[in-house]
């Protein structure tokens, strides 16, 4: 087995001369290149089964190239007559009881090519590495490591020899240390933080011999204080300070005076204690000390920086990482006034800031603006309303707005002036609606900024910014108008007003210059939208989509309903007559209102649209906020809470031949329909809009011009990632629902105020903005108008650098895979880089790569979509789900391919069935593509129906005589037991000791309980199911259910039962286990069940049961399926009642139980998850992180082979296999020629360290050369795919030669140290 793909905590980092950036996840050690931007370069597994805890660089040295050692890992050799020098970084990697050293090495000239070799077998210690340090003085590379029992020891890492080892009397448990070194061993001086909460500072170079050939040494000075164990330990030479992280919250800052050094002084006699600060909301595992300023990282998540000589105040938190903490943390040198600060999580994410050195009293700069900026508006005439002066192209500026006052003056804010604009009559005094919109000029290059204020007696003005003398007034009817909406159009713009009555007056205004070069407005009125009657009838949004040469323009209004209307629809005049001959007199009227309205009389009957599709109330009774559309979809917001992500479908009118009778011209009905929701973060119930992120991947600019498609050329729309713009309580936030954090918040104050946020024109979000709004009859600013808002002003700022995405921030308690598709790339000609292959000149053309695609569901109650691709090891997230309100347990997905097609595609379509806490399922339709633009998988989802019991409860009638059901009911397990074209049958398992059976209709949108039983009356933990088919007629399914007691109960369901269930009128009555089978002394996690048909003469069929169970045993029950006397299995596809089936299901099966074999120790922990691989081939997972294979026949059950997990708490498993002939697989490309393809783009994991030349390993035998591999991709083996997932996940491939046996390779034994005393 070995590693393809790997997320784990990051548990360490350490910058190298601000040019890398080093980072340990498990095992593997991945260098980032800085300069000119951050972006991953080169990753190499060091450790084997070690996490990387240290990484500590040596001096670098210059050495010709021909002198230098052969650097071949990963690329070809570099050619023996070039004059290039090498720079070489010597890193001592260290994490457990493990210890390595490894060489970075880089051209003077091509900084980005990067290499990283193995100089040393790994060393085992005999004690926790928690410190290593380079000794000075000498040319050999000794390091001295401090371990876990207050002890240290000088190693010769080449060697693998312990010249020294020194212990302290205090022989304590040490969860910390801090190793001061010198030239030699004798000045090294230890400070180690114990688990009595103390710090003791004592030397290992000056100890005394012991009667049992040892050295010891005594404590030299003891710090106490802290009220919990010591993480972390920092020391600054310059000041005589020492800085140590607790878990009891506080980071303690010491003077101590001068340690180590020559001599290995040990500090001031009476060390005392110079801060205690306390800012962290959990424990601090991290800390580092610097001329005035503290960093320290805790399990809350958040990078908190301290200024020591300000008062002990946090001038800046970084907080990015999820549940979990940062469990890493470095800190660069000053370079300048800046420096690099960079996190790794408990999710796999690493996070990199530049931090300025010289910030002063700017706390939460990055999340929470606190330096509001008040404008001081002038003549203290209270504003109303304030809007942004936009203009279109992208680099606008800031720090122009208009502001609408009380008194009906709007003032224009430039350059810090406020000049009048204009000057309302006195029906425009106390109330105002006011929108702004830039708009380009026809016929010249020029933009201006229109402005639109309406009145509460139906008058509208609008009036271009820079010539306020050119406006027009137009009239709304006599009643208020509400709302005033500016949009774009492709060669003018549009005007909407809401007046009352539910009437929108609608205007198309062309901006021209006359023959002085002044502006003018032209005006053309269009036919009014007639909104749905209701108590708040006034429109709040609207956005116009050109929908296959059609305008269309979906709207929101107050009632929370969503509304379509089409651009040239016939109005109610002409629906009452569609003869031509009378067209013509309609159209006439028609310039004859538009005329009137223009003058604004009221002469003429005005023509309104109806809606042609209505999503009545959808974001509730509060209304909607906006709408806007992106790449094909809509979305909308609301002051529910909720993002609606939905489209508009063309369906087939439902009697097409009559509608060809009647003449009608519509052969097509136009509807919205909702795809999905996505809820903000909690208590943020009012969301004002959506931004789109910036696309993460770079696409040429030929590309923007085509239409995102699938393989059919037919255009699809697309779902892009977005952030939530709203208010949460006093603040204005913005949002990131994919990365759960809070981009932006600024103390406004909340909502029912006017506001407007920079850059909005594009409804992109570049990574920063600005606010601007209305407070207590003050204009306020987040930022200072005139400042220069761009990415170089972002560094370190809202979120920093992503160098590697976070998954989930908790533990992952469930996966699913959904199947593969394939990536095509269409290359003419890919070079294999130096440091990619060793091949020469390969050419690759049209080469396909494929990604699985999976989907996680954990403990931080959400869903993730992944593509992980197998050879490279990248990992994409492409989705996520947070529409449960507790932790998903189980996932289960239905998957269906096209017909008669055994090739991979670029698509893939799935049903995903989620099951977790609070009796929740939530059920999506997938639609998993290839996107070209964007050269990634891009995922579409679909919700079609969701469920919960105590939701279902509220709703029965007399529900008064029934018992409640428990609210913190959580389901188990999920399975689905079968599948037909409009339903799917779900059995699951339930914390309150019950087995439900769910029917789930995609049609209808619905998920339905038909039966529930409490057989077990224990909690039960897993269900399993096997089909026992006979023919395509006449088929059964046995129901397997395990619960805590360690018993199976064995349920058999036949489809005329299923039938019953679906036509039945009441409610049906549930079946009885048909037989019981004892395996455990305690609860059972996990199934896994197989059927195998016996001959014709025996009859019937063997059922194998494979349980594991808390007690971490292993049971293998093998049960006899006797068929009726005719060999057929009871059940028809006619629908029968429930008794009749019941009768014959008794009758005419029989169940007994043959055999059982126990392995009681198959795992050190309980074993949390069980899957067959293939026939007789199963894998098991425990908490004791260990994946282990086992092989099942008719005479046992045999161990075939383990391997050590890096996912911590191992609770699901997923697994799948590969058939022969390679039409699936990439399983024979070597990772050299595919990482050429990818354009250098490798995945940590990907490279190993455990093998020499061009191959490469994982945690055992590896894979083969590129040239073996490449050559012979026609011919390829069996490959299984195990994903395990817990604290992270792995993806394993397993050979079929390694499922044979397990090879063992020399190179990969690690070296055990020895003492070596000195003569």
């Amino acid at each position: 087995m070995e590693t393809a793909a790997l997320v784990a905590p990051i548990t360490s980092l350490e910058f190298l001369q601000d040019e890398f950036l080093l980072t340990g996840e498990g095992p593997v050690l991945s260098v980032y290149s800085l300069q000119p931007h951050p972006k991953a370069s080169v990753s190499l597994s060091v450790l084997q089964h070690y996490r990387i805890h240290g990484i500590r660089p040596r001096s670098q040295t210059a050495v010709p190239i021909q002198s230098s050692t052969t650097v071949i890992h990963r690329h070809r050799e570099h050619d023996k007559s070039s004059t290039s020098k090498l720079r070489f970084h010597d890193l001592a990697v260290f994490g457990g009881k493990g210890v390595r050293l490894v060489r970075l090495s880089m051209d003077f000239h091509v900084v980005e090519q990067l290499h990283l070799e193995v100089l040393s077998p790994l060393l085992e210690l005999q004690d926790w590495a928690l410190d290593a340090r380079w000794l000075s003085g000498d040319e050999q590379p000794l390091l001295c490591v401090a371990v876990a029992h207050n002890a240290a020891l000088l190693l010769d890492v080449v060697s693998g020899n312990v010249l020294a080892h020194c212990s302290c009397f205090e022989g304590c448990l040490l969860y910390s240390a801090l190793l001061l070194v010198h030239e030699s061993w004798t000045d090294t001086v230890l400070v180690g933080g114990t688990v009595f909460n103390q710090l003791v500072i004592w030397k290992p170079g000056g100890g005394k011999k012991l009667s049992n050939s040892g050295l010891g040494a005594p404590v030299e000075r003891r710090l106490s204080g802290h009220s919990g164990v010591i993480f972390s330990i920092s020391y600054l030479q310059e000041q005589g300070h020492l800085a140590s992280a607790s878990d009891d919250r506080s980071v303690r800052v010491w003077g101590v005076g001068v340690i180590g050094g020559p001599g290995g002084k040990c500090g001031e006699m009476n060390p005392t204690c110079l801060r205690i600060l306390y800012g962290h909301q959990a424990r601090v595992f991290s800390v580092y000390l610097s001329p005035d300023r503290v960093f320290s990282a805790g399990e809350d998540g958040a990078c908190l920086v301290w200024d020591l000589a300000g008062g002990e105040k946090v001038i800046r938190t970084l907080k990015c990482h999820r549940a979990g903490g940062i469990r890493a943390l470095a800190v660069s040198d000053v370079t300048g006034d800046k420096r690099w600060v960079a996190t790794g999580g408990a999710d796999g994410g690493v996070r990199l800031w530049k931090v300025d050195n010289n910030e002063q009293n700017n706390e939460n700069m990055n999340e929470t603006t606190d330096k509001l900026t008040d404008l001081k508006c002038p003549n203290h005439d209270p504003p109303k309303v304030v809007c942004i002066l936009r203009r279109k192209d992208e680099n606008m500026s800031w720090g122009q707005f208009v502001v609408c006052t009380d008194r009906a003056k709007v003032y224009q804010y430039s350059d810090g002036k406020w000049t009048t604009l204009w000057q309302g009559p006195p029906e425009f005094y106390s109330y105002c609606v006011m929108s702004t919109i830039p708009a380009a000029v026809k016929d010249s290059s020029t933009t201006v900024n229109l402005c639109a204020v309406g009145n509460l007696s139906g008058s509208l003005q609008v009036f271009p910014t820079s010539h306020p003398e050119s406006g027009v007034s137009l009239t709304c009817g006599s009643g208020k108008i509400h709302s005033v909406i500016w949009q774009n159009g492709k060669d003018e713009v549009y005007l909407l007003a809401s007046s009352a009555g539910g009437l929108v007056y609608r205007w198309c205004i062309d901006v021209r210059l006359n023959e002085n070069c002044c502006v003018v407005l032209s005006v053309k009125s269009l036919p009014s939208f007639r909104l749905p009657q209701c108590a708040k009838c006034w429109l709040t949004a609207a956005v116009l989509q050109l929908c296959s040469e059609t305008l269309l323009w979906v709207c929101g209004d107050r009632r929370g309903s969503l509304l379509l209307f089409k651009e040239g629809t016939n109005t109610e005049e002409q629906k009452r007559d569609e003869v031509l001959s009378n067209r013509k007199l309609v159209n006439d009227k028609q310039e004859a209102v538009e005329k009137s309205r223009m003058l604004g009389k009221e002469g003429g009957e005005e023509e309104v649209l109806q809606p042609l599709s209505c999503l009545f109330g959808v974001h509730l009774k509060y209304g909607v906020t906006s709408v806007c559309e992106h790449q094909g979809l809509l979305y909308s917001s609301g002051r529910d809470g909720c993002v609606r992500v939905f489209r508009v479908n063309r369906a087939s009118p439902e009697n097409p031949e009559e509608s060809q009778q009647d003449g009608s011209v519509e052969k097509e009905t136009l509807q919205l329909e909702v795809l999905r929701v996505q809820r903000a973060c909690k208590g943020m119930e009012w969301v004002e809009r959506v931004l789109f992120l910036e696309s993460e991947i770079p696409v040429e600019k030929e590309n923007f011009e085509h239409q995102w498609a699938a393989e059919d050329g037919e255009a699809k729309e697309r779902e892009a990632k977005f952030v939530i713009a709203g208010f949460h309580a006093a603040h204005f936030v913005i949002w990131d629902p994919v990365r759960q954090e809070t981009l932006m918040a600024v103390p406004c104050g909340g909502g029912h105020r006017s506001w407007s946020l920079w850059p909005s024109h594009t409804s992109i979000w570049p990574g920063y903005g600005a606010l601007v709004f209305i407070k207590q009859g003050a204009v306020l600013t987040s930022q200072p108008p005139g400042e220069t808002l761009d990415w170089a002003e972002k560094e370190g700022g809202v979120a920093g650098w992503s160098l590697r995405e976070a998954i989930h921030g908790r533990g992952i308690w469930c996966v699913c895979r959904l199947g593969r598709i394939e990536e095509f790339r269409n290359d003419i000609q890919t070079k294999c880089d130096t440091n990619m292959s060793g091949n020469e000149g390969c050419e690759v053309g049209a080469e396909k790569m494929c990604w699985e695609i999976v989907v996680t569901g954990g403990e931080d109650t959400s869903l993730a979509v992944l593509a992980i691709n197998p050879v490279s090891g990248i990992i994409r997230v492409l989705s996520v789900l947070t529409d449960h309100i507790s932790g998903v347990r189980a996932v289960t997905a239905i998957t269906r391919s096209k017909e008669g097609s055994k090739k991979q595609t670029s698509s893939l379509s799935a049903l995903l069935l989620s099951a977790g806490g609070r009796a929740q399922i939530q059920c999506y339709r997938l639609v998993v593509v290839w996107d070209s633009q964007r050269q990634s998988p891009s995922c579409q989802v679909v919700q079609v129906a969701s469920h919960r019991l105590d939701i279902q409860w509220e709703r029965r009638r007399n529900r008064h005589r029934t018992v409640k059901l428990d609210p913190e009911t959580r389901y188990v397990s999920i399975e689905v037991l079968e599948e037909r074209m409009d339903c799917v049958f779900l059995a699951l398992s339930c914390s309150d000791g019950a087995v439900r059976l769910f029917l789930v209709n995609e049609v209808k949108n619905q998920i339905d309980l038909l039966w529930e039983t409490f057989y077990h009356q224990r909690c039960v933990l897993s269900v399993a199911s096997c089909s026992l088919k006979e023919d395509q007629t006449n088929r059964s399914t046995l129901l397997f259910s395990a619960a805590t007691d360690g018993k199976i109960a064995v349920w058999h369901l036949t489809k005329a039962q299923f039938s019953s269930t679906v036509y039945s009128s009441g409610a049906p009555t549930p079946p009885v286990p048909c037989l019981d089978i004892p395996a455990h002394q305690s609860g059972i996690n996990s199934l896994a069940v197989w059927a195998e048909k016996l001959g014709r003469q025996e009859g019937g069929c063997l059922v194998t049961v494979v349980s594991g169970g808390d007690d971490g045993q292993l049971t293998v029950s093998t049960v006899r399926v006797q068929y009726p006397e005719d060999g057929k299995i009871v059940g028809s596809c006619h629908a029968r009642t429930l008794s009749q089936a019941q009768v014959e299901s008794s009758n005419q099966i029989q169940l007994q139980l043959l055999s059982q074999t126990h392995i009681p120790l198959a795992h050190a922990a309980p074993i949390t998850a069980l899957k067959l691989l293939s026939p007789g081939l199963l894998v098991s997972t425990s908490s004791d992180q260990r994946v282990c294979l086992w092989k099942v026949s008719n005479t046992g059950v045999s161990h075939s082979g383990a391997l050590f997990s890096h996912v911590a708490d191992a609770a699901g498993l997923a697994v799948w296999e590969e058939g022969e002939g390679g039409e699936e697989g990439m399983t024979g490309f070597a990772t050299e020629q595919v990482n050429a393809d990818c354009g250098g783009k490798v995945d940590p994991v990907c490279q190993n360290s455990d093998r020499k030349g061009c191959e490469t390993t994982g945690d055992t035998d590896g894979m083969m050369s590129s040239k073996t591999s490449y050559g012979s991709r026609k011919k390829r083996l069996k490959v299984g795919w195990v994903l395990v997932c817990g604290q992270g996940f792995q993806l394993l491939r397993l050979r079929s030669s390694e499922m044979e046996t397990e090879k063992k390779v020399k190179e990969n034994q690690p070296v055990a140290v020895t003492l070596k005393s000195k003569h």
